[in-house]
């Protein structure tokens, strides 16, 4: 009796050592096709819907040039489930109309665009509020296009030059990070 209690006690033990191998191998399976994708940037190919093979084609997106698919890429991402995912397409997507707006000159068309940009950073700061690279970059936009009730109905404003100066400490930076 005491025999057969033993061999039950170690097959159930077996069985379970077994399900949690064949778990962890699905799930080792599933990085790796993961990971392919988001190497090769085309989640596409391998037919995986990850959010994170899906960034990683927006990024390459937006490295090649196509912008306007990767801002509907980061867009879709932005409205998804994962808060990581979406802070970081949200961040991303800032950072595309930023450039966007520096591109564009000094004119009145950068001025959506750095609209877009605030809030795209704005966002990013309603789910993380310590995301101090999303802050800078929102200091950033507000110092290209500040935001002040006096300026907003046309009424005029004195320019503060001195405190719109870049810092002149050594070791400043004055891009996105």
């Amino acid at each position: 009796m005491r025999r057969r209690y033993v061999h039950t006690a170690f097959a159930a033990a077996a069985l379970v050592c077994a399900a949690a191998v064949a778990y962890h191998g699905v799930q080792l399976h599933r990085a790796a096709q993961i990971n392919a994708a988001i190497a090769n940037a085309s989640a596409s190919e391998h037919g995986i819907s990850a959010p994170e093979a899906r960034l990683a084609r927006a990024t390459a997106l937006e490295r090649s040039g196509d912008t306007d698919a990767a801002v509907k890429l980061y867009k879709e991402l932005a409205r998804g489930s994962r808060a990581d995912v979406r802070s970081i397409a949200l961040y991303n997507l800032g950072n595309l109309y930023m450039r966007r707006a520096q591109a564009a000159g000094d004119g009145f068309a950068r001025l959506p665009l750095l609209e877009l940009a605030k809030q795209s950073y704005r966002d990013v700061l309603r789910n993380a509020p310590y995301d101090w690279d999303a802050r800078y970059n929102l200091e950033r936009a507000l110092w290209l296009a500040p935001e002040s009730w006096e300026s907003a109905i046309g009424e005029s404003v004195e320019d503060d030059a001195e405190e719109r100066v870049m810092s002149t400490i050594q070791g400043t930076r004055a891009d996105l990070p």
